[in-house]
Parts: structure tokens; sequence; C-alpha cells
């Protein structure tokens, strides 16, 4: 483990995976400060989710290492990752429909139980104590999250953009050090947009986490993050401010010349 590693929330050093012999990400780099707010822009099929995958084990990279405040994560496995601090929410959003508000987030904070088989078919005195911990998270969530009139609603029922608030609370709920947001803005209004990034704001500062997100829409990115890497046929193109990104000639090259 570098020195290096320890300095940062997430420190990726040059990541990739090809698929079929086509490099689908090659040589992926990025470092994130604690409360730090990156972004991660591309074209269509430019491979930002095929990273976000690498990132949380759905794909193991082939080249490249992965830490999570200093700890080498890349190889493991999804909940191991997720266990050492690096949550996500998807583009297409994965709730448990049929399941309340409630019981979608502590789903999340199940993860910190520290259960064994005895304990729970037993339900002994440490497991009732833990599951009243895992609930009284779970509300103070919602609570954080301003769905706590809905926490015995079935996730099905709730608005769309209340889906995308619960989805990002469910992660909130696993304890992460960093949040990986997948076009968190994909469906939403002008003012659910609004509130989005207002909300991604407060998570930061209120959980002190660092986030990356991947996002389509460029008003929102260059409004709230303070670092931009911008991928383009799997390939890193430019890397600075969203002052330096949009005024790179290779950027707006790959966005077909239109103003990034």
């Amino acid at each position: 483990m570098s020195e290096a590693s320890n300095e940062y929330l997430l420190d990726v050093q040059n990541i990739g995976i090809s698929f079929g012999g086509l490099r689908a990400v090659s040589g992926f780099s990025l470092r994130m400060p604690p409360r730090s707010l990156y972004g991660l822009i591309g074209p269509n099929g430019a491979g930002k989710t095929t990273a976000f995958n690498l990132l949380t084990g759905v794909y193991a990279p082939d080249t490249g290492s992965v830490h999570v405040q200093g700890r080498r994560v890349d190889g493991l496995r999804p909940f191991e990752i997720a266990h050492a601090g690096l949550a996500r929410t998807f583009q297409n959003i994965r709730l448990f429909g049929e399941l309340s508000v409630l019981d979608n987030v502590r789903m999340g904070a199940q993860m910190r139980a520290p259960h064994g088989l005895t304990s729970t078919s037993l339900r002994s005195g440490g497991y009732v104590a833990t599951e009243r911990g895992i609930d009284r998270h779970a509300r103070e969530i919602l609570r954080i999250m301003g769905l706590a009139e809905r926490e015995d609603s079935q996730a099905r029922y709730l608005s769309y953009g209340d889906q995308r608030r619960l989805e990002i609370a469910r992660a909130l709920a696993t304890g992460p050090t960093v949040l990986l947001l997948d076009e968190p803005a994909a469906g939403m209004n002008p003012r659910e947009k609004s509130e989005l990034m207002e909300l991604i704001h407060f998570i930061r500062d209120r959980f002190a986490l660092g986030i990356l997100l991947i996002e389509h829409d460029m008003k929102l990115v260059m409004s709230i993050c303070e670092q931009i890497t911008v991928l383009d046929h799997g390939e890193t193109i430019s890397v600075g401010s969203p002052e330096q990104v949009q005024k790179d000639s290779k950027v707006i090259e790959a966005y077909l010349g239109e103003p990034v």
C-alpha cells in the first residue's frame, strides 16, 4: 500500500478492462480527497458506468488498483467493497418495490449488523439490541432525507423524485465514506433537479463523505462538482475544474462541438 493511498477517500490508479478483445476502459485514474464532490462525464458509451462497475466490484479490473481510505479493494466482491465504504445508486432505480420505505433503508443498514447464525436463530439479547439500533438508524436517515412521513408506504408508490431520494437514503444507511451516484438527475424535471443539487451538497456536508457522480446534465455537473474527469471511448481525455474542462478542446470535440 502506498502512503499516497491514505491521503484520499478513493484512490484509483490505472484500472481497465476488456470485453472480447475490446478495451472498454483503459488507464482510468482519480483521487478523491475527503469531502470532495467529483464528476465523471462523457458521451454515451464513453465507459462511465463500466468505470463505476469496476470500482464497486461488479467487474474485476484487468489492470490497476482501487483503494478506499487506504485499503485495497479491487478484486473483492461487491458486498465486501460496500462494507469497506463504497456505496452506489443506479441509473435505473433498484428499490424493493413491494417493501416499505423503512424496510428498504433497513436493508442498507443491515450491512453493518454483526449478527451470527446462532444469535439470529436464537434471537439473543445482542441480536434484539442490534435490530433496534438498525431501526433507529434507518428512521434517522429517513428523517434527514425528508421521507419519514412515508416510512410505511410501499416504495413503488413513491414519486419518481422520492424514489431517487430513497435509493440514496438506502446507500447512506450502509455508512459509506464515498457515495457513487449514477445519473441521479435522470428523468427529473427542473424543480427536482434543483432540489437534487441542494440535496447532494447537504449530504456531503451532513455525512462528511465524498461524492462521485455520473451525470449528463452539464448544468448540474458544472454547478456542484469541484473536479471533473471526462471519458471518451474508455479513455480519459480531460481532468480538471469545471472551468478547465469546459475550455478543453478535446472535450468540446467529444461533445460534437456543443457547449459543455
